[in-house]
């Protein structure tokens, strides 16, 4: 369910002076906190706990301030601010981030250095992906993004100064056309990736679990013949996680996604694809736990279906989103062929902040199918032959999309 609502934006907070300060909305003063050195102005924690992410400032909604990255574990930041329960923390000279207390924890054996330094790389393949790896000081932290016309990837390491004279290229890799880097500021290393197909396939940035290689996994494209195909449908919520419900019929959200995923799920099969479902009952799975799911899975592509709400209940209308650039093509098809049920068009919807249009590591499209808060939707949506309808048109735009790739 998406909510169409936004809270107020939280005071900024920022200060000339060289020690941290306390804003008056912190609960907690960092000078004043029990581990932190009163003599320095800033103290260096890890990142810990699964999926840990940065987000740009301290504003928020309900589905959570605008996200930077997801980070590994183990990376070390520089923190020399607070805000109620975030830590603001120092990228690079002339870039900061916002990390959660409870993403973090204190690390009080490591000195900080002046400065950070890369030195060699390698790309290469192995039977599925290709890969390149980063031999650095540290673990730090890390941003991508899509780029398009040509397909690629620009990956900023901050903190980082090129001491790299060599770039190992063995000739196995398949999506990986050129790899390049470029010193964008004295502590920001940017990698530039060419690749191979206008379609973005995924990509993964972790470290080696022994060292500070930082690793980055690029997928290839797959065979586009659906059936060598792993599609993965999630059905919204679950559990105690209930949703929106229904005007009228007061129907819950978490029910009719399952049906929904259910007839889509059926759908596939019966077109001889391979099909992972995150749920297939009523059960509580949180966000975290459906990503990590999907990236043990490695689905070539997530479906996400959804049930919208308004507090306005003449709105209505069926909609798509996607956060990354580079996975719109997909929720542009599925779009197209939702409309064709003559449902109102409610967009398509980019650089959404939903947990699971989050992960980099496959295409993704969520599908807010109609509104349960409207009654000419609700009906719809509580019909099974219009669930089967819906099933069938997501079919056909997953069909047109990968026809658009030949």
């Amino acid at each position: 369910m998406l909510l169409i609502a936004y809270s107020s934006s939280v005071q900024h907070l920022y200060s000339q002076d060289t020690s941290i300060v306390t804003n008056p909305t912190s609960t907690q003063n960092i000078r004043a906190s029990a581990d932190t050195q009163t003599s320095s102005p800033f103290f260096l924690v890890r990142t810990t706990g699964p999926m840990p992410f940065m987000e740009y400032g301290p504003g928020d909604d309900r589905l959570g301030g605008a996200k930077m990255t997801y980070l590994d574990s183990n990376i070390l930041l520089r923190v020399y601010d607070s805000i109620a329960t975030d830590y603001r923390v120092q990228l690079s000279k002339n870039h900061t981030g916002f990390i959660q207390k409870a993403g973090v924890k204190r690390d009080s054996l490591t000195a900080a250095r002046p400065w950070y330094l890369s030195s060699s790389w390698k790309v290469y393949g192995d039977d599925k992906n290709d890969y390149i790896s980063v031999q650095l000081d540290e673990r730090l932290p890390y941003r991508s993004q899509h780029t398009l016309d040509p397909s690629g990837l620009l990956i900023d390491i901050f903190g980082a100064t090129t001491n790299t004279n060599w770039i190992t290229q063995t000739g196995t890799t398949k999506e990986i056309r050129n790899v390049w880097y470029e010193q964008i500021e004295d502590d920001v290393l940017r990698i530039h990736v060419q690749l191979n197909h206008q379609q973005h396939w995924g990509h993964y940035i972790s470290y080696d679990s022994l060292s500070r290689k930082l690793l980055i996994k690029i997928k290839r494209q797959p065979s586009l013949r659906r059936k060598n195909m792993l599609v993965a449908i999630d059905a919204g919520h679950g559990g105690a996680n209930t949703g929106a419900a229904g005007k009228t019929t007061r129907v819950l959200e978490k029910d009719y996604t399952l049906r929904f995923a259910n007839e889509l799920n059926k759908r596939l099969k019966r077109k001889g694809i391979q099909v992972f479902m995150t749920r297939t009952s009523d059960t509580d799975i949180s966000m975290i736990d459906r990503a990590l799911l999907l990236r043990a899975e490695d689905p070539d592509f997530l479906i996400s279906l959804h049930l919208n709400s308004s507090a306005n209940a003449s709105v209505s209308g069926t909609s798509t989103y996607y956060r990354y650039i580079g996975f719109r093509p997909l929720t542009e098809k599925i779009l197209k062929r939702m409309l064709a049920l003559g449902l109102a068009n409610f967009g398509n919807v980019g650089a959404f902040n939903f947990a699971l249009s989050g992960p980099t590591e496959y295409p993704n499209c969520l599908v807010e199918i109609a509104f349960l808060s409207n009654d000419h939707d609700e009906k719809l949506i509580t019909n099974p032959k219009f669930q089967k309808r819906v099933a069938k048109q997501i079919h056909k735009g997953i069909k047109d999309w990968i026809k658009s790739l030949n």
